[in-house]
């Protein structure tokens, strides 16, 4: 369990920021970038649940995914184990493929309720469906600077997996909060020509 005492330790004051080894990466590497846009997506997803009824099914899909963010930040920051490669073991929390499998059956179960795509939708529709489709712009984001970092060095290939995944649901979500409400905003190609 984590556990802090003192918020500032000034160890980041020349620019560099401790990963889950021990080792130091600037603050400006790419896979601090990808870190850092995990941790505004998990934001911008508590930002959408603020709206949702505590008590509902949707907030609790929100609260999973929530922890699940926190887990994947730390994933991003672990290199990978001599031993264990990605696999998880006691000394690394790492995204595991049961947490992407949970997700594609909680898409397929908002989907199964949805009429099928007639255009591509426009971003908005309910308050919580709105957050919900910025939290998806920022997860795509995130997942372009994830696949920017293992460019260089060795990322867990199921936590790409997952923020895939994870934009995927977001999309379908929102669906499934507007349909609730009248539907889609539906894109008008051409409309205001």
């Amino acid at each position: 369990m984590v556990k802090l005492n003192k918020i500032y330790t000034r160890t980041g004051d020349d620019g560099t920021t401790g990963l889950v080894d021990g080792s130091r990466v600037a603050k400006s590497d790419a896979l601090m970038a990808a870190i850092g846009d995990v941790d505004e997506a998990n934001s911008a997803i508590g930002l959408a649940a603020t709206v949702l009824d505590p008590a509902s099914d949707e907030a609790a899909m929100l609260a999973r995914i929530q922890n699940e963010m926190f887990d994947l930040g730390a994933d991003l920051a672990t290199p990978p184990d001599i031993q264990f490669g990605f696999g998880p073991h006691e000394m690394a929390l790492r995204i595991v493929p049961s947490q992407i499998a949970r997700l594609e059956d909680e898409i397929d179960g908002m989907n199964d309720a949805l009429d099928a795509l007639r255009s591509f939708i426009l971003p908005g529709g309910t308050e919580a469906a709105a957050r919900l489709h910025l939290a998806r712009a920022v997860t795509r984001r995130a997942e372009r600077a994830a696949v920017a970092a293992s460019a260089t060095r060795d990322l867990n290939p199921i936590a790409l997996n997952y923020l895939n995944r994870l934009s995927d649901h977001l999309f379908v979500f929102t669906r499934h909060l507007n349909a609730a409400a009248g539907g889609d905003i539906l894109w008008k190609p051409g409309a205001t020509r």
